[in-house]
């Protein structure tokens, strides 16, 4: 997951780490409850936004792919959707297992995104739940680990400029030192662009994302950086993206 931007020290993907041979299940369910903590705290703090223009755009796009979504789900779990629009400057979005999302406004109102801009994210986004790729991460023991630290860590963390917080993460060493590896982003690149294409959004639009990516994160700093060893890089990505466009604009014309 790629959208995390300068001042970031929060994981931009809020996931569990776990072994394969914890059951899918368990990994949903125990990041729901996780969810709908860090939704709470977000409620408290005044910073969960559901009558924004920037929310309701958002909402809509979400609810148009969620079906499309759930066709490419191939877990053995239903997934229950959920997505929360977080007010904060900071350019993120974040997946859990089992589909539960968040997006925060500065992504859409920093970077002046379109709606096939807000579907490349949303469907970069769904495809990392779908792919279960926080699953397929860590071992057992980091699971235990992460369980115990979840149960400690301070659901608060400054952003923006009006003193609202809320984590969208876990510690530095979750957020930075184990992000998803160069082939799970791709990977998520690849399935959230054919899933934009097939719920009605322009698959065009994509690889110019990343050039709004690329102006928005020059000159940022460590965090990015940390973030650049197994992340493709943006001229990378939308290299990827060009190869597949045939195929995902055949899809998007067919949808029409």
């Amino acid at each position: 997951m790629l959208f995390s931007m300068k001042k970031t020290l929060s994981i931009s993907l809020l996931v569990l780490f776990v072994n394969a041979c914890a059951s899918s299940a368990d990994i949903n369910q125990q990041a729901a409850a996780n969810y709908v903590e860090t939704v709470n705290e977000a409620k408290t703090q005044g910073a969960v936004d559901t009558t924004s223009t920037t929310a309701k755009r958002v909402h809509k796009i979400f609810n148009q792919m969620r079906p499309y979504a759930d066709k490419e789900n191939h877990t053995g779990q239903v997934f229950n959707w959920q997505l929360t629009v977080i007010k904060s400057k900071e350019l993120n979005a974040w997946a859990m297992p089992g589909g539960k999302m968040a997006f925060y406004t500065g992504l859409v109102d920093n970077l002046k995104l379109t709606d096939d801009e807000i579907a490349t994210v949303m469907g970069h986004e769904m495809a990392h739940a779908l792919k279960e790729h926080g699953k397929k991460k860590a071992n057992m023991g980091q699971f235990t680990n992460v369980l115990a630290q979840v149960a400690h860590v301070a659901l608060a963390t400054q952003i923006g400029s009006d003193g609202s917080a809320v984590v969208v993460g876990l510690t530095k060493d979750w957020a930075l030192d184990k992000p998803y590896s160069r082939s799970a982003e791709t990977e998520a690149d690849e399935v959230g662009l054919l899933l934009m294409a097939r719920s009605g959004y322009n698959p065009e639009a994509a690889p110019k994302l990343w050039d709004k990516m690329q102006a928005a994160s020059s000159g940022s700093d460590s965090v990015l950086a940390a973030l650049s060893s197994t992340h493709p890089s943006d001229k990378d990505r939308q290299a990827n993206l060009l190869r597949l466009m045939p195929e995902a604009v055949a899809i998007y014309k067919g949808k029409k």
